[in-house]
């Protein structure tokens, strides 16, 4: 059965996030995530965690969306440096890391050498550190326009590239629908490279059931791929935010 984390930065929005991993915990999870950090009250974050016992299953690098950015490079590796305690604090072992927007009038290649630089060093750091930063592709059509990093083979080949344990792909099955599909197919072939998945319902990035991704089947190949992160459910609820979360928890049991 896969390990499934909730994004509370989707769930009950009008609420602090302390009381939002306490409402995660309720809902019967056992894992959250969530975005940037830098904005967020830590303290009540760590107080809320240790009460309800629950895991921190990722939380994304500040600054994100960064990567592709010219001259940047010191930056980004503060970046790594500076999340490395927070995690540590969370007991968190997967960071999350966007690239950014195409730059203009700028080659594929270029950018790709300037981002493979900037997760060298990234990756050492987060490696040093017993962490993984997971990479994400994004779909470019409805939710990030001009996004530079699209699909699974470019993910793929810079993770190769950088050839670090610090450095992984985050598969997001909803945006990788939109993008290319393929998404049993590109589960295996990237396997070995995967630190960590997300899922939200086809079109509009809502609940899972009734989605064109049959979640119910995903979530029979991920267990039998023997893919053993978590799964974050980083989708908007429309029919409320703890019937939402008891009906994605039906779809492990069909």
């Amino acid at each position: 059965m896969p390990k499934l984390s909730v994004c509370i930065e989707m769930f009950w929005t009008d609420l602090p996030f302390d009381e939002r991993i306490r409402r995660t915990s309720a809902a019967g999870y056992s894992a959250y995530e969530f975005w940037g950090w830098r904005a967020k009250d830590l303290d009540a974050i760590r107080a809320a965690t240790a009460e309800t016992g629950l895991a921190v299953a990722g939380f994304a690098i500040d600054p994100g969306f960064a990567l592709t950015a010219p001259g940047n490079e010191d930056v980004m590796t503060q970046a790594a440096i500076d999340v490395a305690p927070v995690a540590h604090s969370l007991n968190c072992k997967s960071l999350i890391v966007t690239t950014g927007n195409e730059i203009a009038g700028e080659s594929w290649e270029i950018t790709r050498r300037r981002v493979v630089r900037k997760l060298k060093a990234m990756s050492a750091v987060a490696a040093d550190n017993g962490l993984r930063i997971c990479l994400e592709p994004l779909n470019p059509f409805v939710d990030h326009k001009h996004y530079w990093l699209t699909t699974m083979a470019q993910a793929g080949d810079i993770v190769e590239e950088v050839d670090s344990p610090g450095l992984g792909i985050l598969y997001d099955l909803y945006h990788q629908q939109l993008t290319e599909g393929k998404l049993i197919d590109n589960l295996h072939r990237h396997l070995h490279q995967i630190g960590h998945i997300h899922t939200a319902g086809v079109p509009g990035r809502h609940e899972l059931l009734g989605s064109e991704n049959d979640y119910a089947a995903l979530f029979r190949a991920i267990d039998a791929s023997g893919y053993d992160g978590y799964v974050g459910l980083e989708f908007r609820p429309t029919i409320g935010e703890e019937a939402a979360l008891a009906q994605t928890l039906g779809l492990l049991s069909d």
